[in-house]
């Protein structure tokens, strides 16, 4: 990373800094100066003696990288897809959707192909350039555009740690005849997940390396289990309009849960050295994330049809939601107390997917408005996490329409912050990393302003809105879908926001010069 004094001795910085167009730019060149000098404060000085990390959004420098290690990047994905939040949007496709169990598979199988794409392919940009995925944007989407995309994850951070507590609340809920609250449940879970992240990346790689072996073994119980109880059922295969609709917004909603960490994924690669194998990275990410999101998945949908053949399956999760389904298949004329404490076991596997949600809305907080960058990243780790049980209690109730909206929401976002980052990298960068001058990041002129983004987004945001379906919004196009309708918002909002950037960009270049 360069230094201030280096970013400010630029040739000709000094008088393009004084150019009417920078004033279009909200942040000045000292923002990341500043940031240094509160990393000198009292609480930073604190948090370092105890091994906490302190490092916010400031790039990672070449002494700092010290972190090689392909597992641990895979394994940081491994835990945190393969646990009951994952198993519960699996049986939406039969219970939400009503399709058969090997249509739900093929949808699991083709989205979950697509969502894990982008987090592999963004998460090589972590070592080439040692910035954080926030932080990253303001050279993919400019530099408006990304404050409007670190709000947006902030609220999807919020979002994702309240729909996994919900599922886990249901399953401590239910164990031992409700002696754990849902309020008791949700404020257990926003603990264990402030212990592991308050200390930062390297706590988190430790954690994630080993949580998926007790959720392993739990899933593999409840495989055995399921076998034995003969409530699996195929179902009617289907097809028409109708089931083509559903096809469609079950996909959306798969799609939007695996491509989820795209926002996040440099965040933990920024220590790999620059000269890591980007192949190796993309391959090792993508089998993390790819191979127990389809395994998780299916056995949410094939546990599910359960509840098509059994009365009592069918009224726990009618009352409990997939919490009580997992007791069903793990308690009652099962396994009995050993059941209940694999129960428990894998309502704690939450920990493990809420971890990367609460420590990236620290360093979205710090991007999207630089004042916020001085309050430390700790602070902003603890805070995210009470934000989360404020919303996750009252939401408890209304579990399954939250997680299905939720997640169709963010394959929206995502989609454009997709289209847009990857029409400046692969057509306007040339797939160049030497084209980005993340050395001088602390200067306004290493990275776009933002208009072509902004209208992106904007063009996105239309494509949306025509394409989606859900209980509260149908547009045109989705509401013509099947009987139903179809949700194809993150389709068309991909499409449009593709077409409106690369529209602009070409002019802003011309015009504005970056």
């Amino acid at each position: 990373m360069a230094s201030s004094s280096e970013s400010h001795d630029l040739p000709g910085t000094a008088e393009k800094k004084s150019n009417s167009i920078n004033n279009f730019d909200v942040v000045d060149s000292s923002d990341f100066a500043e940031v240094r000098e509160v990393k000198l404060s009292f609480f930073n000085t604190l948090a370092s003696k105890i091994n906490v990390e302190t490092k916010g959004i400031e790039p990672i420098t070449d002494e700092e990288k010290t972190e090689n290690s392909i597992v641990n990047a895979a394994t940081m994905w491994l835990s945190a897809n393969l646990v009951i939040a994952t198993f519960a949007l699996g049986a939406l496709g039969i219970t939400v959707f009503n399709l058969a169990f090997w249509q739900a598979v093929l949808v699991i199988i083709f989205f979950s192909m697509i969502g894990a794409f982008s987090v592999a392919f963004f998460s090589t940009f972590g070592p080439k350039l040692g910035l954080r995925q926030m932080l990253l944007s303001k050279y993919l989407v400019g530099n408006y555009a990304m404050r409007i995309f670190a709000v947006i994850n902030m609220v999807a951070c919020v979002g994702w740690g309240a729909v996994n507590i919900m599922s886990s609340a249901q399953l401590l809920n239910i164990v031992n005849n409700g002696a754990c609250p849902p309020w008791a449940g949700c404020l257990i879970l926003v603990l264990c997940t402030i212990l592991v992240t308050f200390f930062g990346y390297h706590a988190i790689h430790l954690y994630e390396k080993w949580s998926w072996v007790p959720n392993a073994v739990v899933f593999i119980t409840i495989i055995v289990r399921m076998s034995m109880s003969g409530n699996f059922s195929f179902g009617d295969f289907k097809g028409g309009s109708a089931t083509a609709g559903n096809v469609l917004s079950f996909g959306g909603a798969v799609y939007g849960f695996a491509t989820g960490w795209t926002t996040y994924a440099s965040d933990y690669t920024v220590y790999q050295p620059r000269n890591a194998n980007s192949v190796r990275i993309f391959f090792g990410i993508y089998l993390g994330l790819y191979l127990p999101l389809i395994f998780t998945l299916i056995l949410g949908a094939a546990c599910a049809t359960g509840t098509l053949t059994n009365a009592r399956w069918s009224e726990l999760y009618q009352t409990k939601s997939v919490g009580g389904l997992v007791y069903a298949i793990l308690v009652e004329n099962s396994l009995h107390g050993f059941g209940q404490f694999l129960c428990v076991v894998l309502a704690l596997s939450t920990v493990a997917n809420n971890i990367p949600n609460m420590y990236t809305i620290a360093l979205c907080a710090q991007a999207a408005w630089s004042p916020l960058a001085k309050v430390p990243r700790v602070i902003w780790t603890v805070l995210g996490n009470f934000i989360t049980l404020a919303i996750c209690i009252p939401a408890y109730y209304q579990f399954e329409e939250v997680m299905d909206n939720f997640m169709n929401l963010i394959g929206y976002y995502l989609a454009i912050y997709e289209a847009i980052s990857l029409s400046e990298h692969l057509i306007h960068n040339r797939g160049d990393f030497s084209r980005y001058d993340y050395k001088n990041v602390d200067s306004k002129l290493a990275y776009p302003v933002g208009y072509a983004g902004v209208f992106g987004f904007l063009c996105g945001v239309a494509g949306v809105v025509v394409g989606m379906n859900q209980v509260w919004y149908s547009g045109p196009i989705g509401r013509k879908i099947g009987a139903p309708g179809g949700d194809i918002g993150f389709e068309l909002g991909f499409a449009f926001s593709f077409i409106g950037y690369n529209l602009v960009r070409p002019l802003e270049k011309k015009y504005v010069g970056r």
